[in-house]
């Protein structure tokens, strides 16, 4: 298949799969006509590599299980490089999920601090019919009905 067909079935641009190519990810073959020509083979490879972004990894990180399918291995995750491009990433996600939890943490503290300095006392939790008239759009006084025209 040439590259607009590889495109439209991966559903990415043609720009990506070029993008790809120039960094070794895809190979570039060519017909004697000079134009691209791919394979089902480059169709799981780059679902692979679509599969793997929208998951987190950054395009470099994809690289181990481009190689595991390439190598001819049933999936790109089959490979030792690949279980470890996975360890690495939980890792990563593991220290993201911390980082959120205490900047998650800080903020509930500066909240009750907040709160707590109050003039009487904590506010009940905010929800529309506590927002001053004008912000609260249930008790804005209706507009009356003017004919048109």
């Amino acid at each position: 298949m040439r590259i607009g067909e590889l495109a439209e079935r991966a559903g990415v641009s043609t720009r990506t799969l070029r993008y790809y190519e120039s960094r070794g990810l895809l190979p570039a073959r060519r017909a004697v006509n000079g134009y691209r020509v791919y394979g089902d083979d480059d169709l799981r490879l780059v679902a692979q590599i679509r599969t793997l972004q929208e998951s987190g990894f950054g395009l470099e990180e994809t690289r181990p299980f481009v190689e595991c399918l390439r190598a001819g291995h049933p999936a790109g995750d089959s490979c030792p490089a690949s279980i470890d491009g996975y360890r690495q990433k939980l890792a990563e996600l593991d220290a993201l999920i911390d980082e959120l939890r205490a900047v998650r943490d800080q903020v509930g503290e500066r909240l009750v601090r907040a709160e707590a300095e109050l003039p009487g006392g904590p506010e009940p939790s905010c929800e529309l019919s506590h927002q001053p008239d004008h912000l609260n759009h249930r008790t804005r006084p209706s507009r009356p009905n003017r004919p048109r025209g």
